[in-house]
């Protein structure tokens, strides 16, 4: 496999960032015994208890944290799991989910993630290829799917329900292994300790399979050395502390989630577990977090709803608003280059940051300081937006292979439209194909049981290919350009990078949920439009259709000649080869239920181009 061509520039203004990371902790376990020691009193998670009257915040300290996670990790070992044997966790995000991960690291063990929405034929594959010896299962639903399965998985012993009752054999309950576990540390106090000073850096930590969108998923290998060095490189750029407050939603059987859920160990910051996406805005007002990260659905959700709430008040405030938007991206661009504003522009900005801009920042809490973007392309133009109302986002990139964050603006240095400078430590190339190449701590061991997909990602002298389109600008910043595998050439012989234009879309339409373009070996591209349910629902009201189903809204003249206008203009940006010259709205949204979007909300784009290939097609026909 040929390697690249391109070597990375340091940036000259910050050559420092760039350099090794070392003395890092040996594990994931011993970073976490020795954040319990530094700061054992301070707040460590923060969940949410559920009832009928609402929810009520809880608070755990590290040294909280630690009694739980010791007593979790002695019952694994009561079961017989061993150093580097494979412990399942089938659940969705939650603080039980960083408990039974974090058990299973310090029984020496390691983590295999399922999301809950993971059908049951993957499930059995995961379970079997990853040897799996013990599993963490949500509810009653995640059993049953285990149940449904046990013929398939001879080797997995038991299950450990988190909400629920154990069937006195194969599931015991989360308390019932509480209880062996505490007669484990009675007979041996110090078997979990023994077992921390047992992992080696290069013990395999975490076993995360990808979503598998064409074959079955592959297992990613990612040891302890990984994380750590993840925690250490984002604490090197300083861009958290211990006062920080994190809020975390995503799904953590991917590996931002992961990683999220490993840094508070580095850095003491306290992090708030909800799994809860509808949640999420009510959540932010209550918890008041200093960051979080998301996927790009989310701020453009956040952004679209937004922009209609103001455009449908009308009169002063939607015109005081514009005029805020406005001022708001002049001094985002000259944050970008490092200016400030001054002048006439400092005062308008002054002025509406008290009127305007701090309205929108306490929706999100109010001490919001960064958000993380990652998994998909954001809009440059959103971005531009949230940072220009004070709320900075942080664009990332990374894959589940490199630990999830390889790249990531800095709060001091980012440039909108790329994925930053690479994290400390980490080696970046430009093949001649312009595909981008990896070599660093965070690159995983390989894919587990199988050698010949290593051999298609690993280059002889040891580059991992990441499949995606890239280039690197003159301070360092790189800026993504598609997947390799998603590029596509017209049968005029012009090529096309759809993430970018359905990336653009998402800036232009505020109804749009999903945009799908094709045109492979075609004489044009066209696409598949899905518009966000609640968005459009707003719309309909407020054009004689209230009351009208999703389906209905979609199908009407009306919302066509809307939704055209927004195409007209994307087009009217893009190359002749490029425009959309036909399109078809769906009559639902595209969702993770349906297996079309993966759990971190990026589209299966193999998966939607087959389900509508009849829909497609007829783009082409006559």
């Amino acid at each position: 496999m040929a390697t690249a061509l391109t070597q990375i520039p340091t940036p000259a203004d910050e050559p420092a960032d760039l350099g090794l990371i070392e003395g890092r902790a040996q594990s994931v376990a011993h970073l976490f015994r020795e954040r319990v020691a530094k700061t054992p009193h301070r707040p460590a998670y923060m969940y949410a208890v559920v009832s009928d009257a609402g929810d009520d915040w809880k608070t755990v300290t590290w040294k909280e944290a630690d009694a739980d996670v010791r007593e979790l990790a002695a019952g694994l070992v009561a079961l017989g799991v061993e150093p580097e044997e494979r412990v399942a966790i089938a659940s969705g995000t939650r603080y039980e989910w960083a408990l039974a991960d974090l058990a299973s690291m310090l029984a020496g063990a390691a983590t295999t993630t399922i999301y809950p929405t993971t059908i049951a034929e993957d499930v059995a594959f995961i379970i079997a290829d990853s040897g799996s010896k013990v599993a963490f299962a949500e509810n009653a639903a995640q059993v049953e799917k285990l149940t449904s399965i046990r013929e398939q998985t001879p080797g997995l012993e038991k299950v450990i329900v988190f909400d629920g009752a154990g069937d006195g054999d194969w599931v015991i309950s989360l308390a019932e292994l509480r209880e062996r576990g505490r007669a484990q540390l009675a007979s041996d106090p110090g078997v979990i300790d023994r077992r921390i000073d047992g992992i080696t850096p290069d013990q395999l930590s975490t076993l995360i399979y990808t979503s598998g969108t064409t074959g079955r998923p592959k297992g990613v290998r990612l040891n302890h050395d990984s994380w750590t060095y993840e925690a250490a490189a984002v604490e090197s750029i300083n861009i958290l502390s211990p006062d920080d407050l994190q809020y975390l939603w995503l799904p953590l059987a991917h590996s931002m989630g992961k990683v999220l859920l490993t840094l508070p160990l580095q850095i003491g910051c306290a992090t708030a577990i909800d799994g809860r996406i509808d949640k999420i805005v009510d959540n932010l007002a209550v918890v008041k977090p200093t960051f979080m990260g998301a996927a790009p659905r989310i701020f453009e959700k956040a952004y679209a709803r937004i922009q209609m709430m103001m455009a449908a008040e009308g009169g002063a405030k939607a015109k005081l608003f514009g005029m805020a938007s406005d001022v708001g991206r002049e001094v985002s661009l000259l944050r970008e280059q490092g200016k400030s504003p001054s002048g006439l522009l400092a005062l308008k900005h002054s002025v509406l940051d008290k009127l305007v801009m701090t309205k929108i920042r306490d929706r999100f809490g109010g001490r919001v300081r960064f958000f993380i973007s990652g998994s998909a392309a954001l809009n440059q133009d959103i971005a531009r937006w949230f940072d220009g109302m004070g709320l900075q986002i942080a664009e990332g990139y990374g894959l589940t292979e490199t630990s999830a964050a390889t790249f990531v603006n800095r709060i001091r240095a980012y440039n909108y439209g790329s994925v930053g400078w690479p994290l400390p430590g980490t080696e970046v190339r430009i093949a001649e194909d312009g595909e981008v190449l990896l070599k660093g701590p965070g690159v995983m061991a390989g894919y587990h049981n199988n050698p010949e997909a290593n051999a298609e990602v690993f280059s002889e002298d040891g580059w991992f290919h990441t499949g995606d389109i890239g280039e690197l600008d003159g301070r360092g910043f790189l800026r993504i350009t598609d997947r390799k595998k998603d590029l596509f050439k017209t049968s005029g012989g012009k090529y096309v990078a759809p993430s970018a234009i359905e990336s653009t879309f998402k800036g232009i339409c505020p109804f749009l949920s999903q945009l799908v373009v094709y045109g492979n070996d075609r004489n044009f591209v066209s696409a598949l439009v899905t518009l966000d349910p609640e968005a459009i629902t707003g719309w309909a009201a407020a054009n004689g259709m209230a009351g009208a189903s999703y389906e209905e809204i979609v199908s009407s003249p009306q919302c066509r000649e809307m939704v055209q206008g927004y195409i007209d203009q994307l087009n009217a940006g893009l190359n002749r080869w490029e425009t959309i010259k036909k399109f078809t709205i769906l009559g639902k949204d595209l969702t993770v239920d349906d297996g079309e979007l993966t759990p971190s909300l990026k589209l299966k784009r193999k998966v939607v181009a087959d389900r509508y290939k009849d829909v497609l097609e007829a783009h082409y026909s006559g």
